[in-house]
């Protein structure tokens, strides 16, 4: 099987989980921030970031549940911005 355990090993490497979770966290922090400061649409484009790194840690994790919010809070905001 091409790449199979190097390929897992990368998966379950927990140095990517805390380097996604941490970037995706300042990145929606950033996000709020942004908000704060009325710096629209650069705010939204932030929140994508880090929703997207969250779902990425959902996909990492198995964890349904931080899969869910994510997947839910992806699709609202994209349907605002394409409504907007």
């Amino acid at each position: 099987m091409p790449g199979g355990p190097r390929q897992a090993a990368l998966w379950r490497d927990p140095r990517l989980a805390f380097a996604v979770k941490w970037i995706a966290s300042a990145i929606q922090i950033a996000g709020y921030a942004a908000t704060a400061f009325g710096m629209t649409p650069l705010n939204l484009y932030l929140f994508l970031g880090g929703v997207v790194g969250w779902l990425a840690m959902g996909l990492l994790w198995n964890d349904r549940a931080i899969m869910l919010i994510h997947l839910v809070a992806l699709g609202a905001m994209l349907a605002g911005m394409a409504s907007g």
